[in-house]
């Protein structure tokens, strides 16, 4: 693969678990034996089309997370993040500044352990096609929107995804779509699709399948599942990793 087409995963893990409420940052917490930073860092330094992955960690914690990803051979650095999600994008990007545009990237949250090769290798199909591709799975519940307590809106649930990551970009994309964020005062934004969403309106999102074992540890329930599903993936391994 030439460097025009090099894909780079970033792990974000700039967080520190407020809602978990576990004393720590929750990507450092253990789920089936690994801290929850492992195994997301493992999905891509397994995967073969990634050539590197990039590790953005919250403040005070950068030397324990370059330690924890030691042993993986394709993890290139570990930089602190910011304060927001959006901050820590920033960071990447300016970490990544000497890329071609064309570089492949992919922005993972290091609190989703389980994202799958299956969901890594269609986010790459697409971003052959696309410049920006999102990983989303269908709503289950019914999802509406409040204003003042009330019901405003019911959005018909077949024409909605619950988002997860990896979301990938031709780097180019991002980065344009991330100086027109930051030049913005009034900047508020949770994902970056959602950055290019807003800020390079014309284009196109590509919208691949997600996985219901990829859910983001935020709660403390949340954890009980992760273990679940450790379990249920160390007794039937994937075939492909």
């Amino acid at each position: 693969m030439d460097t025009a087409t090099r894909t780079v995963a970033v792990v974000l893990a700039g967080g520190v678990g407020a809602r978990l409420g576990a004393g720590r940052p929750k990507q450092l917490l253990e789920v089936g034996g690994r801290p929850i930073l492992a195994h997301a860092v493992a999905a891509f330094d397994g995967h073969p089309d990634v050539a590197e992955v990039l590790v953005v960690m919250a403040a005070g914690h950068v030397r324990e997370a370059a330690a924890l990803t030691a042993p993986f051979r394709k993890v290139t650095g570990v930089i602190e993040g910011g304060a927001t999600r959006t901050a820590s994008t920033a960071a990447a990007l300016a970490a990544l500044a000497d890329r071609p545009d064309g570089t492949r990237v992919l922005f993972h949250d290091a609190a989703r352990p389980f994202v799958d090769r299956a969901v890594i290798d269609r986010t790459l199909a697409a971003l052959e096609d696309h410049d920006a591709v999102a990983v989303g799975v269908p709503a289950s519940d019914t999802i509406v929107a409040v204003r003042d307590g009330l019901v405003a809106d019911m959005p018909p649930r077949s024409t909605l995804v619950r988002f997860q990551t990896p979301q990938g970009f031709r780097l180019g994309t991002v980065r344009k779509a991330y100086e027109l964020a930051l030049a913005d005062p009034d900047l508020v934004a949770t994902d970056d699709c959602g950055v290019v969403h807003r800020y390079l309106p014309d284009v196109p999102i590509r919208v691949v399948e997600g996985s219901e074992h990829n859910l983001k540890v935020t709660h403390p329930l949340d954890v009980a599942l992760a273990e679940h599903i450790a379990e249920q993936i160390a007794a039937n391994p994937p075939e492909n990793t």
